[in-house]
C-alpha cells in the first residue's frame, strides 16, 4: 500500500512538471509571437495625398527658406501640404511651448486626410510631448511619421504602438540644392511611395561579418539611452538595431552603449547597423580607442554581424530607412547589403 502511494505521488509530480513545462513553452511561444509581431504598415503615398509639416522639437529661427524648399519638393511629387499652426512659434529653445507643439502633432495624428507627418527639424524637445499624445485616431487611420535625430523618441513610441515609421531627412535637411542631395531625396521618395529599398554599402575593416534577418529598430543613440527604463524603450529581442550620433565625447558614447548593454539591448539582438557618428568631441584626456573599437568592445561577446558606415544620421548622405520593417543584413569586409523586405 505504501509503495503504491509512493508510485502515485511520483506519477503526480511527473504530470505536474510536464504541465508546467508545457505552460512555460506556451508562454515562451506567446512572448516570441509578441516580440516578432509584424508591425502595421501605413498606406504608401500617392499623388494627391496630403503631408503635414510640424515642429515637435527645436525652434525654426530663420529657417523659412528650408521649409519653402520642403513645400516645393512635396508639390513636385504632386502632394498637398498643410502646416502646423505653431511651426514658427518661439519659446526659448523650442518651437512653441510643449502644449502648442503637442497640439500641432495631435491634430495631424487625428486628421484622417493627412497621410504623412514630416518633422520640420529635430534638436531637442520631442521627449517633452510624448506623454501628451493620444494614438487612438491614428490607429484608425495610420500615417507615416518621418524624421530622425530627436524624432527617434516618436519612432520608438509609435513602434511600441505597433506601426512602422520612416527614418529620413527633415525639412531643414534641405539646406543644399535638391540636385546635390538627390540620392537622399530619391531614397526618401521611394520609402514614401512604396518603391523597393536596398543599399549596397562600401566595406569597413571593422565590420563584423555575417548575415541576419529581423525588424529594424533604433535611431539616435542619445535618445535610445534617454528612453531606458520608460515605456518608450524599445525591445531589441530578435531585431536588428540601428544607431547614429552627433557631438558627443567618445567616453560618453561608450557610457551610453554600456548602459544599453546592461539593459540587455544586445542579449538577443540579431545584428547592429552603425550610422554616422559625427563630430566626436575632443576630451582633455584621449579615450584611447576609435569609435569602431568602442562599439566592437561592447558587443565582443555576442555572435551577430555589425555593419559600420551606413549612410544615415547627421551627415549630408542620409538615406531613408523604414523602422519596424524586416530587413536582410549581409555584412562583409569589402561590401555589405541592407535589403528591406516589402510586405
Amino acid at each position: 500500500m505504501f509503495l503504491k502511494q509512493i508510485i502515485y505521488c511520483a506519477l503526480f509530480i511527473t504530470f505536474v512538471n510536464q504541465n508546467n513545462l508545457l505552460a512555460q513553452s506556451s508562454s515562451q511561444t506567446f512572448l516570441d509571437t509578441l516580440t516578432h509581431k509584424k508591425l502595421i504598415q501605413p498606406p504608401y503615398l500617392k499623388a494627391g495625398d496630403t503631408v503635414a509639416i510640424v515642429a515637435p522639437s527645436g525652434i525654426l529661427l530663420n529657417r523659412e527658406k528650408e521649409i519653402n524648399q520642403a513645400i516645393e519638393l512635396l508639390k513636385s511629387w504632386n502632394l498637398n501640404m498643410v502646416m502646423g499652426k505653431h511651426v514658427f512659434s518661439q519659446n526659448g529653445h523650442f518651437a512653441g511651448i510643449d502644449e502648442e507643439r503637442a497640439s500641432d502633432f495631435q491634430k495631424a495624428l487625428d486628421n484622417p486626410n493627412i497621410k504623412a507627418i514630416w518633422a520640420a527639424r529635430g534638436g531637442y524637445g520631442t521627449v517633452r510631448i510624448l506623454d501628451k499624445l493620444d494614438y487612438t485616431k491614428f490607429k484608425e487611420h495610420p500615417k507615416w511619421i518621418i524624421g530622425y535625430s530627436d524624432i527617434t523618441a516618436l519612432h520608438n513610441q509609435i513602434h511600441n504602438e505597433g506601426f512602422e515609421t520612416i527614418h529620413a531627412l527633415m525639412c531643414t535637411s534641405l539646406i543644399d540644392e535638391v540636385e546635390d542631395i538627390k540620392d537622399n531625396i530619391t531614397s526618401f521618395k521611394n520609402a514614401l511611395f512604396g518603391k523597393p529599398l536596398a543599399y549596397i554599402i562600401e566595406g569597413s575593416p571593422y565590420n563584423k561579418t555575417g548575415t541576419a534577418s529581423g525588424q529594424l529598430v533604433g535611431g539616435n543613440l542619445t535618445l535610445l539611452h534617454t528612453m531606458l527604463g520608460s515605456k518608450t524603450s524599445i525591445d531589441t529581442n530578435g531585431k536588428i538595431l540601428f544607431f547614429e550620433e552627433i557631438g558627443e565625447y567618445a567616453y560618453h558614447i561608450d557610457r551610453m552603449l554600456q548602459s544599453l548593454k546592461r539593459a540587455s539591448y544586445f542579449e538577443n539582438c540579431k545584428g547592429i547597423i552603425v550610422g554616422d557618428i559625427s563630430k566626436v568631441r575632443k576630451n582633455t584626456t584621449e579615450f584611447g580607442r576609435t569609435i569602431e573599437e568602442i562599439i566592437l568592445d561592447v558587443v565582443a561577446e555576442y555572435d551577430f554581424p555589425v555593419l559600420f558606415n551606413f549612410p544615415a544620421g547627421h551627415e549630408d548622405d542620409n538615406r531613408a530607412m523604414i523602422l519596424g520593417r524586416t530587413i536582410e543584413l549581409n555584412v562583409g569586409k569589402d561590401v555589405s547589403e541592407v535589403i528591406f523586405i516589402n510586405q
